[in-house]
């Protein structure tokens, strides 16, 4: 009797296992459900003359699919973004002026700031913010500085090519979109306006004022910055979830690099050095502004009392380094261990 009843539940798994997934293929009366996490159909209205509702299919840009298996209609964006998402794109734009400036910086090889130096800087600043406020102009709605977006719900939304469903090991239904619209397809556009605005700008300022070694800032900004938008185009979810960790150790591993440079790492050194030199006193105050943005993009102020006061502690590692800088010479080091 026991073997009889464990064939009969062998017999109704297997069944279970083999039952194919069940959903409406064409055009539909009724919201019928489609596969996959990104799959709508199109709302045509009650006044359409044939079946309101369309195919499953990819949403158009700037609308998408918020409930999948649940509600399968395309639902345009009208929600504003989170801070959270207006700090991301603060830190596309942060990051691509931090590359120029390191550039322009390196490529010059100059111990300190000269007009020739402080120009480009101010020239790759200008570039950056006009290519960031045409970005937000020709973002819809167009002509205004708000944004609509579809929020982010999840990591996947910003790999829908890799969620596009096969039901029942048939066709594939290709449904990939912009489901963190406009977050993805904006950065694009600001790379590409950052390019454009330092190829009008840069290259006859800098052939005037620093020739020769002013145009090999930009010719590294020509290679930063494809890469930039290669890096966006593969890890772009990953690098949304986690640009503030990236932030704040960055801020620390750069901020111990610059100290770690210099030659004399005496406590006074370290302490006039940074306070009366103009170009350590602004690289210093530049570790230090990354790290309170990023305090900012963790915490995104959810408490306000609480988040800012973790801000006052941003100048704690350059003391620390200043501070313990002296233990850690490495003639104190070997002096230590040579015994007798």
């Amino acid at each position: 009797m026991g073997v009889r009843w464990a064939g009969l539940a062998l017999l109704c798994w297997s069944l279970h296992c083999v039952a194919g997934y069940s959903w409406v293929e064409g055009e539909t009366d009724e919201p019928a459900p489609c596969p996959g996490l990104y799959c709508g159909r199109l709302d045509r209205g009650e006044n359409y003359t044939g079946p309101r509702y369309g195919v499953c299919g990819g949403c158009p840009r700037g609308w998408r699919v918020y409930r999948p298996g649940q509600d399968p209609i395309c639902r345009q964006c009208h929600m504003p973004p989170a801070l959270y998402d207006w700090l991301y794109l603060g830190f596309v734009t942060i990051t691509t002026l931090q590359a120029h400036w390191v550039a322009i910086d390196y490529t010059a090889k100059c111990r300190q700031f000269t007009r020739p130096v402080l120009a480009l800087h101010c020239s790759a600043l200008l570039e950056v913010a006009v290519a960031a406020l045409a970005t937000l102009l020709l973002s819809p709605p167009v002509g205004s500085l708000r944004l609509t977006s579809c929020g982010v719900v999840r990591l996947a939304d910003w790999y829908t090519l890799l969620y596009n469903p096969r039901p029942n090991y048939q066709q594939t239904l290709h449904c990939t979109q912009e489901a963190v619209y406009p977050l993805y397809s904006m950065v694009f556009v600001f790379y590409a306006f950052c390019l454009v605005t330092m190829l009008l700008v840069r290259p006859c300022l800098a052939s005037k004022l620093l020739p020769g070694r002013g145009r090999n800032a930009v010719y590294a900004a020509l290679y930063f910055l494809p890469l930039f938008a290669l890096g966006h185009g593969v890890l772009g979810g990953v690098v949304y979830y986690s640009y503030p960790y990236i932030l704040i150790l960055a801020s620390l591993v750069s901020c111990a690099a610059h100290y770690a440079f210099k030659l004399d790492q005496s406590l006074r050194s370290l302490v006039v050095t940074s306070l009366t030199e103009s170009r350590n006193l602004v690289i210093l105050l530049g570790h230090w502004a990354l790290h309170a943005y990023g305090i900012v993009a963790v915490t995104e102020l959810k408490e306000p009392r609480l988040h800012l006061s973790l801000i006052s502690l941003v100048p704690l590692p350059a003391l620390f380094y200043v501070l313990t800088a002296r233990f850690t010479d490495p003639a104190r080091i070997t002096g230590g261990t040579e015994i007798g």
